[in-house]
């Protein structure tokens, strides 16, 4: 799934109506989830969030800045924060399936379209900034939108994308890319606010002032104090206590997670708290989180157990949710607060039945669900069976030499054993827009033109799916033939099903390939389809005749006399 998180900040907090007109134009979006309206009556400002795929989110951005444009006057805005335009930041984050370079690229995209358009200048800041001096979004909008008709006539401060020209009534947009923001707050079992801050201050990335033996902070040459840097980058952190809890928290701040994960400065001030003789009871997370951040506690608190952490989704989180405490002040719902989970598509849920259930679905006189589904749901018995396998080998003795390679197969087996469900539904959602598309009224030329179109575009996505379905049962097919050749000797055999059903699923998407290019006019496509699918078949019966080979001579024993 991929994923782009953006948070439009917008130079009204007061008029709901204005507000809302904004948010109307985010939502009118197929595929939009609108997350957050979050006003604020002081600063006169209000900030958005929503998610979707990369270009849906772009769409939605583009439409929210137009309408922020048409309904606030920058002329008569006042508030308490710092502001340079009627939508004043606009950043892009990747969430999932998207990498930071992919949100650069929609950052630009948007400005362009926003100066061009709408004719507001626009700077680009964080990582979409062009030149070091504009990642800093308070040196961007310094000097704000009174200042901006002068800072305009600066080169040194010409805009990324549109004319040095003041406009009156929008201002200038900022417009970047940035990590996603996890806020998150650490109980402790006292009232001290101040002992919650000496542990926060030891923690974020900025430190705290250096003092004297006597006490004095310490200052430098041109009297500022000097600063002992903390233990963890991309990390702000704060001590205070919470009245409706009646405890003290370390309120904590990830801007970015991949740098220094949740886990670690969780462990690190539950050793700082032990020191100072209290506890860590608990955590608490504020908004919303992405799933790989919970993901990656999981498995390291499960490798910290000596465990292998190649295991479901869903005992990864527990794990997280457990380990962490995130239950401690109020119960954790993963699917209220993993982003991820709240923009999941009920869709028919194939791979949500029990196994009678997609049976007797399957048998019935419909085409959908058909040989693809089943293709790729031999796919994921496949990866499942490799990731059994590989975690019945970590930790057994005499296997020490393969445990490294044994979890990074397991932790690959799982990732792809849930993309292979998933294409269980896909496969059937692609074949029923084919059906839909032939439905197509034509009774006039237009409509006759548009059912071709429709009926074309709805078969290369057809013919897609299975493709991914191939090239997934390769990969799970080498990974049986992993597990078969370095795997626990006691499951030798099954590592052999894996593969034969890895092979099911390749022979099966492979075939779905072929019938669904019948029904294609476009020439070129079908030539490289074609082409693709066949490197892919010579590689799944390389692999599958690799396994068959080693589990023969596991098998084979002892000859006799």
């Amino acid at each position: 799934m991929k994923l782009v998180e953006c948070v439009p900040n917008f130079s009204e907090g007061r008029d709901q109506d204005k507000i809302r007109a904004i948010t109307r134009e985010i939502e009118a979006v197929p595929g939009i989830k609108l997350l957050d309206v979050d006003p604020g009556a002081s600063t006169n400002r209000t900030v958005v969030t929503f998610i979707g795929e990369p270009e849906t989110v772009k769409e939605a951005a583009f439409r929210a800045v137009a309408k922020a444009a048409e309904v606030i006057d920058m002329r008569a805005h006042k508030g308490a924060h710092s502001r340079m335009g009627a939508t004043d930041v606009c950043p892009f984050v990747p969430v999932s399936g998207v990498t930071m370079e992919d949100c650069v690229r929609l950052a630009a995209e948007l400005g362009r379209r926003v100066a061009d358009e709408l004719g507001i200048p626009v700077y680009l800041y964080e990582a979409a900034a062009r030149k070091p001096e504009r990642r800093n979004l308070a040196t961007v909008r310094a000097g704000e939108y009174e200042g901006l008709p002068e800072k305009l006539k600066d080169p040194r401060w010409a805009p990324d994308f549109g004319k040095p020209v003041f406009n009156p009534r929008s201002g200038a947009t900022i417009v970047g890319a940035r990590e996603f923001l996890i806020a998150y707050n650490f109980n402790l079992n006292t009232r001290d606010r101040k002992l919650a801050h000496e542990i926060a201050l030891s923690l974020c990335e900025s430190g705290r002032a250096k003092r004297d033996k006597a006490g004095a902070i310490v200052k430098d040459a041109r009297g500022n104090p000097v600063k002992v840097p903390g233990k963890f980058k991309e990390v702000k952190s704060v001590g205070w206590y919470v009245e409706d809890y009646g405890v003290a928290q370390i309120s904590v701040n990830f801007t970015n997670y991949k740098v220094t994960p949740i886990h670690v400065v969780f462990d690190e001030a539950v050793r700082l708290a032990g020191k100072l003789g209290l506890r860590v009871t608990g955590s608490e997370l504020v908004g919303l989180i992405p799933k790989e951040a919970l993901l990656m506690t999981g498995r390291y608190y499960l490798e910290k157990q000596g465990k292998s952490p190649g295991v479901p989704e869903g005992e990864l989180i527990r794990m997280a949710v457990r380990s962490l405490g995130l239950s401690d002040v109020v119960p954790f719902e993963p699917e209220r607060k993993i982003i991820e989970y709240q923009v999941r598509e009920p869709g028919p849920a194939l791979a949500g039945m029990t196994l009678r259930g997609f049976a007797d679905e399957l048998s019935m006189d419909s085409p959908a669900p058909g040989g693809g589904s089943v293709a790729a749901l031999c796919g994921a018995l496949s990866a499942g069976l490799a990731a059994m396998v590989a975690n019945l080998t970590v930790g057994k003795k005499g296997y020490e030499a393969v445990h490294d390679e044994m979890i990074a197969a397991a932790v690959r087996a799982q990732a792809l054993k849930d993309r292979l469900l998933e294409a269980v539904d896909t496969d059937t959602l692609a074949f029923n827009k084919v059906m839909e598309a032939f439905r197509l009224p034509k009774t006039t030329p237009e409509q006759a033109a548009e059912k071709d179109r429709s009926v074309e575009e709805a078969n290369k996505e057809a013919t897609l799916v299975p493709l991914g379905v191939l090239e997934m049962a390769v990969e799970a097919v080498r990974l049986a033939r992993t597990a078969a050749a370095k795997g626990n000797r006691n499951s030798v055999s099954d590592a052999g099903v894996a593969g034969l059903a890895g092979q099911a699923a390749g022979e099966g998407a492979y075939d779905n390939v072929l019938i669904n290019l019948q029904g294609i006019r476009d020439a070129k496509f079908s030539d490289r389809v074609r082409r693709q699918a066949a490197g892919f078949k010579k590689a799944l019966d390389k692999e599958g005749r690799a396994v068959r080979g080693i589990v023969a001579k596991a098998l084979a024993g002892p000859k006799a006399g």
